[in-house]
C-alpha cells in the first residue's frame, strides 16, 4: 500500500516514522510512504518530499492520502481532490472534518473510496471506532468529554500549583501544548469541533460549528477561582456535552465542576476523556493521550491498516434532523462577576458569596445568555456548571 502524507509537521513526521521504523510497530512491512507534500523551500531536504500536489493525484500507485496540514484551506480542497482521484483519505484535521464530514463522506462514496478520521477526535484514543461499534447495537443518547489536552493541562496545573492562568499558559506554549494563538484551545473551539463530529456520528445528523452552538472557555479563569473551587472541594474542567431526547438535542462547551473521586476530576495533564451512554451498554468511557506526535500518528496508521484490511466502518448518511434546544436541562452554576447578576435573574434561587453567585436549576441557554450580556460590563466574568454527580456545597450543606 503506497501512501502520500500531506504535511511534515509534528504529526506528519510521526506517521512517517511509524511506517518507516519497523521497531515501532509489529505489523508486516507492506506499507510504504511514496511522497510527503511540503512547502517548496523544503523539497530538497528529503527524496520523498514534493511540492506539486498533481504528482500525488496523478500517481495511480498512491492508495492513501494522509492529510495533516491542519486548517480549513487548502486542506478541504486537497481532500476533495484526492477522493475524486480515487484515493482513500485519512485525516487528523478536526476543523475541516467538523465542517465538511457529510460532503467528504458523499464524495468518497461516489468515487468508491473511504474517508476515515479516527485521530480527529481524542488523538490516540480509539473513540470513533468504538462509538461506531456501540451504534451497531445501541441508540446513543449522550456524549460528554474533556476533549482538549491544552485546556486540561492548564486547569490541572493551576489546580496543582496555584499558579496564574497567564503563567501556566506560557508554560504550555513553551512545552508545545499550546499554539502562539491559543484561542482554539482556551475558548472552546477545538472542543466544539470534536463534539460536532461525535454528535454527527452518534445521532446520524450533521451539526456544523458556529455561533448558534453554546461555548464558554477558560480564558477568564483566575488562580483565585481555582482556590475558591478547591475550598469547596471542587475541581474545574473544560467539558463538551450533548444529550438527545426524542426530536431535539442540546450542545454545550463550558467549564464544569467535579468532586474529587469522579472520573473527570482525575483526568490529569494533557490527557483527554470521552464517554457515551447507550441503551444496552450504559455508560462507556475512554481516556488517554489526546494529541502529540505519536498518539495522533498511531490513530492515523490504525485507519490506514483498516483500509488495508478492508475493515468497513459504520455507514451513516447524516440525514437525521433534530432541533437544537439548550433549555430542557436544568443545572446548577457558579458565576464570578462584579456585575449585578441578581437583577438579571430575579426569579431564580441565588446565593451570593462575595463576587461569586450560586444559581440553582437554571437552563443552559439562559445562563449563557445572561453571562454574554453581563460580559459587556464585566469582560473578566467566569462561570462553571456543577456536574450532576458532584457534591454541591451550596445546596447540600
Amino acid at each position: 500500500m503506497k501512501i502520500a502524507i500531506l504535511g511534515h509537521g509534528t504529526v506528519g513526521s510521526g506517521v512517517l516514522k511509524i511506517i518507516q521504523d519497523s521497531a515501532l510497530h509489529p505489523f508486516e512491512k507492506d506499507l510504504s510512504v511514496k511522497y510527503v507534500f511540503v512547502r517548496p523551500e523544503k523539497v530538497n531536504q528529503n527524496e520523498l518530499f514534493v511540492d506539486d500536489y498533481a504528482t500525488i493525484l496523478n500517481d495511480e500507485e498512491v492508495d492513501v492520502v494522509v492529510e495533516v496540514l491542519g486548517g480549513l484551506e487548502p486542506a478541504k480542497t486537497m481532500i476533495i481532490d484526492a477522493l475524486k482521484h480515487g484515493k482513500n483519505v485519512v485525516t487528523a484535521n478536526k476543523a475541516v472534518v467538523a465542517r465538511n464530514l457529510k460532503e467528504f463522506d458523499e464524495i468518497a462514496e461516489e468515487n468508491g473510496v473511504k474517508f476515515y478520521f479516527e485521530s480527529a477526535v481524542g488523538g490516540g484514543i480509539p473513540w470513533i471506532i468504538n462509538l461506531e461499534r456501540a451504534l451497531r447495537i445501541d441508540q446513543i443518547d449522550s456524549i460528554h468529554g474533556i476533549l482538549n489536552g491544552t485546556s486540561n493541562y492548564i486547569l490541572d496545573t493551576m489546580t496543582k500549583t496555584g499558579q496564574s492562568f497567564d503563567k501556566v499558559l506560557k508554560d504550555a506554549q513553551d512545552l508545545g501544548y499550546a499554539e502562539a494563538d491559543p484561542s482554539a484551545d482556551i475558548d472552546g473551539y477545538d472542543i466544539e469541533n470534536k463534539l460536532c463530529i461525535s454528535v454527527d456520528i452518534a445521532y446520524n445528523t450533521f451539526v456544523k460549528p458556529g455561533d448558534h452552538l453554546l461555548k464558554f472557555g477558560i480564558r477568564n479563569i483566575t488562580d483565585e477561582d481555582i482556590k475558591y473551587f478547591k475550598k469547596h472541594n471542587l475541581i474545574v474542567k473544560l467539558l463538551g456535552r450533548s444529550f438527545k431526547k426524542n426530536n431535539s438535542f442540546n450542545f454545550v462547551v463550558e467549564p464544569t465542576l467535579y468532586t474529587p473521586g469522579q472520573i473527570e476530576a482525575g483526568i490529569h495533564d494533557n490527557y483527554n476523556f470521552v464517554g457515551l451512554r447507550g441503551t444496552t451498554i450504559g455508560k462507556l468511557t475512554f481516556n488517554g493521550q489526546g494529541a502529540g506526535e505519536f498518539p495522533t500518528a498511531h490513530a492515523l496508521v490504525q485507519d490506514i491498516l483498516d483500509l488495508k484490511a478492508n475493515n468497513v466502518h459504520l455507514k451513516r448518511d447524516f440525514n437525521e434532523e433534530f432541533s437544537l434546544d439548550n433549555t430542557t436541562k436544568k443545572k446548577n452554576y457558579v458565576v464570578r462577576t462584579s456585575a449585578d447578576l441578581e437583577s438579571k435573574l430575579p426569579e431564580y434561587d441565588i446565593q451570593k458569596d462575595g463576587n461569586y453567585y450560586h444559581i440553582s436549576a437554571i437552563d443552559t441557554q439562559k445562563i449563557h445568555d445572561v453571562v454574554n450580556e453581563l460580559s459587556i460590563e464585566d469582560n473578566g466574568i467566569f462561570f462553571a456548571c456543577i456536574s450532576g454527580g458532584a457534591y454541591n456545597p451550596w445546596i447540600e450543606k
